[in-house]
């Protein structure tokens, strides 16, 4: 009985920290808090909104409160990321169509290096204003641990979809039907 009670006091208490965990990412859900909200048809205003932050190769600094009126595809990335790198085409594809209805897809940067986002940028032939988060500030509100992740803001400034993970086109396409009100 006692050669037993060893491997069952291990076994009790492994199956415990399972539970913990299970329990934890249970009841933690999604990474992100904001998504969650959306995810769950709320529609948080788009947090730090007057918050102005340096556009990538100009002295001006941007909010999205200057965006108001337009919807805004917030694309949260960095230049070393692979599965941003992958989204490229897929971004070039929504700002043509945002751009035809009045839109916008504004990049912010996340544990990136200035010159890895320029980079970025010119190697994918995106042309879209990047604003430039160094501290990581400016996101966090939205939840962001990680690239890419990308919020649409309708036009009274309410985030209305959220995508904590690479997009895919249909969803881009889903989204931007249903943001803009049309068939993209």
């Amino acid at each position: 009985m006692r050669r037993f009670a060893l491997p069952g006091v291990i076994t009790l208490i492994v199956v415990g920290l399972l539970a913990l965990l299970a329990f934890g990412v249970a009841q933690h859900g999604p990474s992100n808090a904001l998504a969650s909200q959306v995810w769950r048809g709320k529609r948080p205003v788009a947090p730090n909104a007057t918050v102005p932050l340096a556009m990538l190769g100009s002295s001006r600094r941007v909010s999205l409160s200057q965006l108001r009126g337009r919807v805004v595809m917030v694309n949260v990335f960095a230049g070393w990321c692979d599965t941003c790198q992958a989204e490229a085409g897929l971004l070039r594809h929504a700002q043509q169509v945002l751009s035809r209805h009045g839109g916008e897809v504004v990049g912010v940067t996340y544990q990136d290096s200035t010159s890895d986002a320029r980079s970025y940028m010119r190697t994918y032939g995106l042309h879209y204003p990047v604003l430039l988060d160094p501290a990581d500030r400016w996101v966090a509100p939205y939840g962001v641990n990680g690239v890419p992740e990308t919020f649409f803001i309708d036009r009274s400034g309410h985030v209305v979809a959220a995508n904590t993970g690479e997009m895919t086109r249909a969803w881009i396409d889903r989204t931007l039907g249903r943001v803009l009100g049309i068939r993209s």
